[in-house]
Protein backbone atom coordinates (compact mmCIF):
# COMPACT_ATOMS: atom_id res chain seq x y z
CA UNK A 1 0.00 0.00 0.00
CA UNK A 2 1.46 3.79 -0.93
CA UNK A 3 0.55 5.96 2.15
CA UNK A 4 0.90 9.59 1.54
CA UNK A 5 2.27 11.82 4.26
CA UNK A 6 0.23 14.98 3.57
CA UNK A 7 -3.40 15.95 2.83
CA UNK A 8 -2.60 17.02 -0.41
CA UNK A 9 -3.25 14.28 -3.07
CA UNK A 10 -2.60 14.84 -6.80
CA UNK A 11 -4.26 12.55 -9.94
CA UNK A 12 -3.97 13.32 -13.05
CA UNK A 13 -4.91 11.44 -16.26
CA UNK A 14 -4.58 11.81 -20.02
CA UNK A 15 -4.90 9.83 -22.91
CA UNK A 16 -2.40 9.01 -25.55
CA UNK A 17 -1.50 7.77 -28.50
CA UNK A 18 1.26 4.98 -28.36
CA UNK A 19 2.06 4.24 -32.24
CA UNK A 20 0.63 3.90 -35.50
CA UNK A 21 2.92 1.42 -37.40
CA UNK A 22 0.76 0.78 -40.03
CA UNK A 23 0.86 3.93 -41.74
CA UNK A 24 4.61 3.43 -41.54
CA UNK A 25 5.33 -0.65 -41.93
CA UNK A 26 6.90 -0.15 -38.12
CA UNK A 27 7.78 -3.34 -36.26
CA UNK A 28 4.39 -3.35 -34.40
CA UNK A 29 3.11 -3.81 -37.58
CA UNK A 30 5.33 -5.69 -40.11
CA UNK A 31 7.88 -7.60 -37.36
CA UNK A 32 7.32 -10.68 -35.91
CA UNK A 33 8.89 -12.22 -32.73
CA UNK A 34 9.38 -10.33 -29.54
CA UNK A 35 8.43 -6.52 -29.99
CA UNK A 36 8.42 -3.55 -27.66
CA UNK A 37 7.65 0.30 -28.10
CA UNK A 38 7.81 2.51 -25.10
CA UNK A 39 6.18 6.14 -24.57
CA UNK A 40 7.12 8.56 -22.26
CA UNK A 41 4.35 10.56 -20.48
CA UNK A 42 5.39 13.91 -18.60
CA UNK A 43 2.89 15.47 -15.71
CA UNK A 44 1.87 18.78 -15.96
CA UNK A 45 4.06 19.42 -12.68
CA UNK A 46 6.05 17.07 -10.45
CA UNK A 47 4.57 15.48 -7.38
CA UNK A 48 6.16 16.07 -3.45
CA UNK A 49 7.05 11.85 -4.36
CA UNK A 50 6.76 8.99 -7.00
CA UNK A 51 2.83 8.83 -7.41
CA UNK A 52 0.78 5.31 -8.13
CA UNK A 53 0.55 4.76 -11.82
CA UNK A 54 -1.65 3.16 -14.04
CA UNK A 55 -2.25 2.76 -17.61
CA UNK A 56 -4.73 0.58 -19.64
CA UNK A 57 -5.79 0.23 -23.48
CA UNK A 58 -7.89 2.83 -24.82
CA UNK A 59 -7.69 1.55 -28.14
CA UNK A 60 -6.18 -1.47 -30.39
CA UNK A 61 -6.22 -2.02 -33.73
CA UNK A 62 -4.62 -5.64 -34.07
CA UNK A 63 -5.13 -7.45 -37.57
CA UNK A 64 -7.79 -10.03 -37.23
CA UNK A 65 -6.00 -12.72 -38.64
CA UNK A 66 -3.41 -13.71 -35.99
CA UNK A 67 -3.75 -14.05 -32.44
CA UNK A 68 -3.52 -10.72 -30.15
CA UNK A 69 -1.10 -11.03 -27.95
CA UNK A 70 -0.68 -7.40 -25.80
CA UNK A 71 0.86 -6.50 -22.98
CA UNK A 72 0.51 -3.12 -21.21
CA UNK A 73 2.72 -1.75 -18.38
CA UNK A 74 3.83 1.03 -16.58
CA UNK A 75 7.97 1.45 -15.76
CA UNK A 76 10.62 4.33 -14.73
CA UNK A 77 7.83 5.89 -12.53
CA UNK A 78 9.36 9.35 -11.43
CA UNK A 79 8.48 12.46 -9.62
CA UNK A 80 8.03 14.19 -13.48
CA UNK A 81 6.78 11.10 -15.76
CA UNK A 82 6.91 7.61 -16.67
CA UNK A 83 6.91 5.01 -19.35
CA UNK A 84 4.19 3.18 -20.70
CA UNK A 85 5.60 0.23 -22.18
CA UNK A 86 3.43 -2.30 -24.62
CA UNK A 87 5.08 -5.64 -25.97
CA UNK A 88 3.82 -8.39 -28.26
CA UNK A 89 5.07 -11.25 -29.93
CA UNK A 90 4.99 -14.16 -31.91
CA UNK A 91 2.79 -13.10 -35.00
CA UNK A 92 0.57 -10.45 -33.64
CA UNK A 93 0.39 -7.62 -36.33
CA UNK A 94 -0.46 -4.15 -34.20
CA UNK A 95 -1.72 -0.98 -36.20
CA UNK A 96 -2.06 1.56 -33.66
CA UNK A 97 -2.72 1.47 -30.14
CA UNK A 98 -3.77 3.97 -27.64
CA UNK A 99 -3.93 4.43 -23.79
CA UNK A 100 -5.35 6.18 -21.16
CA UNK A 101 -3.58 6.33 -17.48
CA UNK A 102 -3.83 7.82 -14.30
CA UNK A 103 -1.17 8.73 -11.67
CA UNK A 104 -2.27 9.87 -8.15
CA UNK A 105 0.01 11.02 -5.01
CA UNK A 106 1.19 13.70 -2.92
CA UNK A 107 0.87 16.70 -4.39
CA UNK A 108 2.91 19.89 -3.46
CA UNK A 109 1.20 22.76 -1.58
CA UNK A 110 1.37 26.22 -2.96
CA UNK A 111 3.08 27.47 0.42
CA UNK A 112 5.52 24.31 0.42
CA UNK A 113 9.20 25.59 -0.11
CA UNK A 114 12.48 23.92 -0.67
CA UNK A 115 14.95 25.88 0.25
CA UNK A 116 18.20 23.25 -0.06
Amino acid sequence: MKRFRNHMLGVEQGDVLLFSDFENDGPMWSGEGDREHRTHVEFSEEFRSEPAVSAWFSMWDVANNDTARLDISVENVSKSGFEIVVKTWGDTKVARARAGWQAIGEARHADEWDLY
